[in-house]
């Protein structure tokens, strides 16, 4: 059995890092991101976030990130080991050095996300300490500045009536009250009315006689798809609605907002429900092919 330590990953790590990650997911078109990652997580390592390396007699055989998202929720991703040092403990000898580093941060909370087909990431998710959490999926809605629903819905730009309706809807309680976060694009932490205030590019709140839809635009950035082309994407850090109606305005809403910013593709968050992934898709949305899972697990005690 080889011999483990973890320590905090160097710059000089890189070479180790990219020759076991280089073939993560061989049955998957998705290559693995750490290599593009790896150097700027261990330049931008700080009190809120920690990028940690497994030794396995010597050598560099597994990686794992912590952040911190808000006072109390950690994060965790990243997580590999290099085919060697499996079946031997190593993804626990990592969590746990997670596990303490983030509470003694203050975390009493740490999630990861692992996609749904990805059975031995699930699998060594729960053999480490993490429990079931919830599940999303993405909806893909066109930008489309011309876009319209041909209802007599209105819509406000109201963190107020936003949040008055998110902590209400049966996405709030699928989700268990978690959204994207501001900083990290494939993590979730728990949506506040202070966060919908200060991290939202735009609320959209769609109204009637109440409020029955709402979603934020978080944020706009540029990205490269797998062809090299540069794209401008518009991600939006939840979205819930009351029924059919209200998603299709709130769906049309959607897509002249992205158009406004220039956006060539678009991700909302949606709960992973058969309601919400099917009334998406019966007003014309995309929905991407398979939910995302989020694990968590309780660091109370080990604070």
């Amino acid at each position: 059995m080889p011999e483990f330590s973890v320590r905090q990953a160097r710059l000089s790590d890189y070479e180790a890092v990219v020759g076991f990650t280089g073939d993560t997911w061989p049955n998957q078109e998705t290559g693995d991101y750490i290599p593009r990652v790896f150097e700027q997580w261990v330049k931008s390592d700080g009190p809120d976030q920690r990028t940690f390396v497994l030794e396995a007699d010597g050598e560099v055989a597994g990686l794992l990130q912590g952040v911190m998202l808000s006072a109390y929720e950690a994060w965790a991703q990243g997580m590999r080991v290099a085919p060697a040092a499996r079946g031997h403990g190593a993804s626990r000898r990592m969590n746990d050095r997670l596990f303490d580093w983030a509470a003694e941060q203050g975390a009493m909370v740490c999630r990861n996300m692992v996609f749904s087909w990805n059975m031995a990431g699930l699998g060594t998710s729960r053999a480490v300490g993490y429990d079931p959490g919830t599940e999303f999926r993405w909806a893909l809605p066109t930008p489309d500045a011309d876009a319209t629903a041909e209802t007599d819905y209105r819509l406000v730009d109201s963190p107020d009536a936003a949040w008055t309706y998110w902590t209400r809807s049966d996405a709030h309680t699928a989700l268990s009250g978690l959204a994207l976060d501001i900083d990290e694009p494939w993590a979730l932490a728990t949506l506040t009315r202070e966060r919908l205030g200060t991290d939202a590019e735009r609320v959209i709140a769609v109204q009637d006689d109440g409020t029955e839809a709402f979603t934020f635009r978080l944020r706009s950035y540029d990205r490269e798809n797998e062809d090299g082309e540069e794209l401008t994407w518009a991600e939006y850090g939840v979205a819930a609605w009351a029924d059919v109606p209200a998603a299709r305005a709130l769906f049309a809403a959607i897509r002249r907002d992205s158009a406004s910013v220039g956006a060539d593709r678009t991700r909302v968050l949606l709960p992973e429900t058969p309601r919400h992934v099917t009334d998406a898709v019966h007003v014309g949305s995309e929905v991407s092919e398979d939910p995302d899972f989020v694990l968590e697990a309780d660091l109370s005690a080990r604070r």
